[in-house]
């Protein structure tokens, strides 16, 4: 499909309406598209807050009853009697409206439900898009601020990658290109060297070959900034040889 195409689909995908081969082609899109991701996430939520105000959960003590009532009512039981005493039993047509009522309130309990549960989800999805929100002003706020120094390395195959620091933020960005994907199961991890003791600065994607990460944590007095492949979700130390070190930039 064009880009232009799947630029579209964000609704529909939102909706769990696309079909297999569309919704993975929007999949394998979304990771690179920002717009398209948020797009999507205030599709989704905006699709929960409709369905929950659209369902009306019933009490706790009307589902009781209604239940307790399922359970003793009598069935007409087959060939036993005339009509007339099946009718004494249980008239055919209160039976059914009981079952009717019965089957309308456990559906109306289960789309309360559901609807709960995407709200919460979608609640979720909302925080996770506001968090990544204040990451990326956050991380233009380092590489615009008017105190920003840099210092560009050449990694491995022709990758190479940029430090960014603000003095005056304490914060620090990290711009790799055309970095190799990690081995499976490894990640990218970034590390401020305070005087060789590391502290972690947070992972990298590792299905990104470039990409811009706001570095976790502040600068205060580090020395220089490494890379090590570790172990998906990272490590609390090094456990490999660094890729790269960086001095910091003057």
């Amino acid at each position: 499909m064009r880009t232009e195409d799947l630029h579209s689909l964000t609704g529909a995908y939102a909706l769990h309406a696309l079909p297999d081969d569309e919704r993975a082609a929007f999949e394998r899109h979304l990771p690179d598209c920002g717009s398209c991701e948020q797009e999507s996430l205030e599709f989704a939520a905006a699709a929960a807050r409709l369905g929950l105000a659209a369902t009306v959960s019933p009490g706790p003590v009307l589902k009781d009853r209604v239940l307790h009532r399922v359970t003793t009512v009598r069935q007409v039981p087959p060939g036993g009697g005339t009509v007339e005493r099946a009718r004494r039993v249980v008239p055919r047509g209160r039976g059914l409206a009981r079952w009717a009522l019965a089957a309308c309130v456990a559906a109306a309990a289960g789309l309360g439900g559901t609807a709960v549960w995407q709200y919460e989800r979608a609640q979720e999805a909302g925080d996770r898009a506001t968090q990544a929100q204040q990451r990326a002003e956050e991380l233009a706020g380092v590489l615009a601020a008017p105190d920003a120094a840099s210092r560009t390395v050449r990694l491995a195959d022709g990758a190479s990658g940029t430090l960014v620091v603000s003095d005056r933020q304490d914060r620090a960005v990290f711009l790799a290109s055309g970095m190799a994907e990690p081995p499976a199961g490894k990640v990218y991890q970034l590390w401020f060297d305070d005087h060789g003791t590391m502290r972690s600065a947070g992972l990298m994607d590792r299905g990104r070959g470039s990409q811009a990460v706001l570095m976790e944590g502040d600068v205060d007095d580090a020395a220089g900034v490494g890379i090590t492949v570790e172990p998906a979700g990272g490590s609390e130390q090094p456990t490999s040889t660094p890729i790269a070190l960086m001095s910091m930039p003057a």
